[in-house]
């Protein structure tokens, strides 16, 4: 993996947020192909009971400034980074006023899952792509994590499909069993619609469940990993009509050199 490029984008990474199996993995595999001599690049939103300043974030002005047009809704884009101790490691954060300024990540303080967790997932995921085209940096693997992340793939082979910046990236999409409960908002797939991405590929948005939203994420997706020992069985029978590349579950003590082959020998293949 030496040089090659990874861009890692998740719903959360420590230790900016509390520790899950997303959140420690979306750490140590780029920390691991770090240290194995590739470059990398991580993108999270900046949720609002991130500290920023504790975690020393900083807005990039040169990278913030555009408007993303989220269902006819021009909103702007805010980008900051931040280092994490110790690692060398750059984390690039997706900003917004209206999205991600709230104390909390997914719900309320009562639980109750937000709204517009539609729109700041769309928000996330173009957000990243404009963000590493104006980088310049062209990605051989996109790595994903998280159903806040899950739109990119989506996106990328679609909204995106003809962008010479991502013409070779492969995407690899990691499946856990930390979903959310229920739907997102109703008309999610209207608000995917407003930006021409075909019926076609979007069908499974027309009720908005963790579940569908993996299944179009893996269906737009090179490769699978298991990022769980168990998760939802019908993502299990899902993959298992897919004819892509499958990297089973390895915990946090022995996946190195699994997450390492995968990618040298069967995405980059």
């Amino acid at each position: 993996m030496k040089d090659k490029r990874v861009l890692y984008v998740s719903s959360e990474v420590i230790p900016y947020l509390p520790e899950t199996e997303i959140s420690s993995m979306s750490f140590e595999a780029p920390r691991m192909i770090n240290n194995s001599g590739g470059q990398i690049r991580i993108f999270m939103p900046r949720y609002g009971n991130i500290n920023e300043r504790r975690h020393q974030l900083h807005e990039v002005i040169r990278l913030s400034g555009m408007n993303l047009v989220i269902n006819d809704l021009d909103m702007p884009l805010i980008i900051k980074v931040a280092s994490i101790p110790k690692e060398r490691i750059q984390v690039y954060f997706i900003d917004n006023e209206d999205y991600f300024k709230r104390k909390a990540t997914f719900a309320d303080e009562e639980g109750n899952f937000f709204k517009d967790n539609d729109e700041r997932a769309i928000f996330f995921a173009k957000g990243v792509i404009e963000t590493v085209k104006k980088l310049n940096w062209a990605p051989d693997i996109i790595h994903v994590h998280g159903w806040m992340a899950a739109f990119l793939p989506l996106y990328l082979r679609n909204y995106y499909g003809t962008e010479p910046l991502f013409e070779n990236s492969k995407i690899v999409t990691s499946v856990y069993n930390q979903g959310f409960d229920g739907e997102l908002a109703k008309n999610t797939i209207d608000k995917v619609r407003f930006d021409a991405i075909d019926d076609e590929a979007i069908i499974g948005l027309e009720n908005p469940t963790y579940v569908n939203l993996m299944k179009i994420a893996l269906g737009n997706s090179d490769a699978i990993i298991k990022g769980s020992e168990e998760i939802p069985a019908e993502l299990e029978e899902y993959i298992n009509t897919l004819e892509k590349p499958v990297l089973n579950y390895h915990n946090m003590e022995n996946f190195s050199q699994a997450y390492l082959d995968f990618y040298s020998e069967k995405v980059l293949k």
